[in-house]
């Protein structure tokens, strides 16, 4: 059974189609990249995943749970991450961890903070305002709080956009290890192609609210006469009708 299922998911705000009728899966133990230009459906398609928006049709699984008819138990198998969404200021790393970690109902939740701050790096911040911590350090936060509750689904939207290189890389590794290790699979959303082609095993490339690609991210160019996975989602940004013909 997938971690996720997309069954022709549809989206429209008046005459605009967000999504158009997309399926799609992830399995245990998988690194989905969800790329495409800005309005290209990506963060509609989260935000519906997530129960925030309601599809106009379509079905959405999660550890085969419908998430509108049992939204409660599908979700407390998710979690959540992006660099446009940080965590209350006013409150020091602890007090946000202890705070989404009750929310989630996190078996011995002392010990699962103190195992994530030395993940992350975070344990000299634990009572420090993540207001006044630096972007980077903001994003590793946000991070311990998306694999707090060891969530089957891990969905991440630009999850490094703020790191620096060599940051970025070793949060990579840390999901990769999460994924590997654990009963989970995750989303990822990225514009840095070099990091999708080294942490996503298949990617999605959405366009005008439809699926136009899928593949895996080093060989999908040249199987469209592309030189890099960069060049691939230039194409689709500004030449989709071109690869439809392919």
């Amino acid at each position: 059974m997938p971690i996720l299922s997309v069954i022709e998911l549809r989206k429209t705000y008046g005459d605009i189609i967000a999504v158009d009728n997309i399926s799609f899966n992830v399995a245990k133990n998988e690194i989905v990249g969800l790329l495409g230009p800005n309005g290209a459906g990506k963060t509609t398609t989260i935000n519906m995943i997530l129960g925030v928006l309601e599809p106009d049709s379509g079905g959405i699984t999660i550890d085969g749970l419908d998430i509108f008819s049992r939204r409660s138990q599908a979700v407390s198998r998710t979690n959540f991450s992006a660099s446009y969404t940080p965590l209350p200021g006013n409150l020091t790393v602890l007090q946000n961890l202890m705070i989404f970690g009750r929310l989630y109902s996190v078996k011995n939740l002392s010990k699962r903070i103190e195992e994530l701050l030395i993940y992350f790096d975070l344990a000299k911040f634990r009572n420090t305002k993540c207001g006044l911590l630096s972007s980077g350090e903001q994003t590793r936060v946000s991070l311990a709080k998306s694999i707090l509750n060891s969530p089957h689904l891990l969905l991440l939207d630009e999850p490094t956009a703020s790191l620096d290189p060599a940051t970025a890389s070793e949060v990579r590794l840390k999901i990769k290890e999460f994924v590997a290790k654990g009963e989970g699979g995750v989303l990822w959303t990225s514009h840095n192609m070099y990091e999708v082609e080294e942490i996503c095993g298949r990617v999605l490339f959405l366009s005008h609210g439809k699926i136009l690609l899928e593949g895996n991210p080093k060989t999908l160019p040249q199987e469209y006469g592309k030189k890099t996975l960069e060049e691939l989602f230039i194409t689709v940004a500004r030449e989709p009708l071109t690869l439809r013909e392919n």
